[in-house]
């Protein structure tokens, strides 16, 4: 083959591939100045930013010095004051009611008289089966003598035994239900209540009154399901009554329900509070701070000083006069203030007013310096 061949044959495949080529090279071209012109664009950016920094005066900023406190993870909940004790008093013996002893709203003690029904059949009838009784022992100290003469039989001596045994029987049956003619207060309690009237005739099971002992009183409060763990390692809770001019008191759990009692899967907890006083009524609404676990030395800061995009969460700390973006892991939310698990130290100065205003780097003026969250609204 000639050279001449050779040398065409190399050029006709040069300029086959040349279109290729020159695409790549303007491909590569294109890269390179975009790499250049985005580089450029990220220092002319970053030397703007510079200069606004320098130019924009501080920003005025007041920062809480971080120390280790205590924080609680506290539910508040609705609850309702009811009577230790609701008794309800029925009638035993029936009768006509000649006297009521009492008033509605009075106190009475354990055994004092409510009222007082007829008892003058109830009388008759002791009387009644009394002297058959008497008859009866009479009968029997005789039986007895002429037994041991062998002039009647054991079963004749038997038969007296069993009349006494009944009769006695009678006398102390008529007995009680004499006594049960004076209707008298099985507990000690407020009176809240009368269904017996004067004159009224009253059956056996009727209703009489109600009797409420307010020596102390339950508070009754629904503990949702995912709570109840907690509450079952409680002993003691705040209670706050409203009525009483938001007056705490102090109670101790008396009783939580092993299984929910309403549709809601409320629990029902009852809490023994002392009422002396009587100052706590039956009926009144309360709220009770449950406390269901204490986080010691830890660091808190104000909830909106935490700031959250995109799914993470930091604040501002303050360090020579210069604002620093900290990313934290947040915990247990008590009112406005929230714990801060991770990305704080003891010493720390986190921004808590004006820390909207800053970026990192940016200079800042620390106008107050404060050691407790609540100083702020001091």
């Amino acid at each position: 083959m000639k050279s001449s061949e050779v040398k065409n044959r190399v050029i006709k495949r040069i300029w086959k591939i040349l279109p290729a080529l020159s695409l790549i090279l303007l491909i590569i071209f294109i890269l390179i100045m975009s790499s250049r012109i985005k580089s450029e664009g990220d220092r002319i950016a970053a030397e703007k930013m510079a200069t606004l920094q320098k130019e924009r005066p501080p920003v005025n900023v007041v920062v809480l010095d971080i120390r280790p406190s205590s924080i609680y993870d506290r539910i508040d909940l609705p609850a309702q004051v009811k009577p230790w004790v609701e008794l309800r008093i029925l009638a035993e013996v029936q009768g006509q009611a000649v006297k009521v002893a009492v008033t509605e709203g009075s106190y009475v003690k354990k055994g004092d008289l409510i009222a007082r029904l007829d008892s003058r059949d109830y009388e008759n009838q002791l009387a009644s089966v009394s002297a058959g009784y008497e008859l009866a022992i009479l009968d029997l100290e005789r039986s007895r003598s002429l037994y041991s003469e062998q002039l009647i039989t054991k079963a004749q001596l038997d038969q007296a035994t069993s009349s006494v045994e009944r009769l006695e029987a009678s006398v102390k049956s008529a007995e009680l239900k004499l006594e049960k003619a004076d209707i008298r207060a099985p507990i000690s309690g407020l009176v809240n209540h009368l269904d017996v009237k004067e004159g009224l005739f009253m059956n056996a099971h009727d209703p009489v009154g109600i009797i409420l002992d307010n020596s102390r009183v339950k508070v009754t409060v629904g503990i949702p399901e995912a709570d109840v763990n907690a509450i079952k390692k409680l002993t003691h809770f705040d209670i706050t009554i409203e009525a009483l001019g938001n007056r705490t008191l102090k109670g101790k759990k008396h009783f939580l329900s092993q299984s929910p009692e309403t549709l809601a899967h409320l629990y029902q907890l009852e809490i023994e509070v002392d009422n002396s006083d009587s100052a706590i009524l039956p009926g009144m609404f309360a709220r009770v701070n449950i406390t269901k676990k204490e986080v010691k030395d830890s660091f808190t800061v104000p909830l909106y000083s935490v700031i959250s995009r995109n799914d993470e969460q930091y604040l501002y700390v303050e360090k020579d006069g210069t604002a620093h973006v900290r990313m934290v892991e947040t915990g247990i939310l008590e009112g406005w203030k929230i714990e801060v698990r991770k990305g704080l130290s003891k010493g720390d100065r986190v921004i808590v007013v004006g820390h909207r205003n800053v970026d990192e780097g940016q200079e800042v003026n620390v106008v107050r310096t404060v050691t407790d969250p609540e100083d702020l609204f001091k």
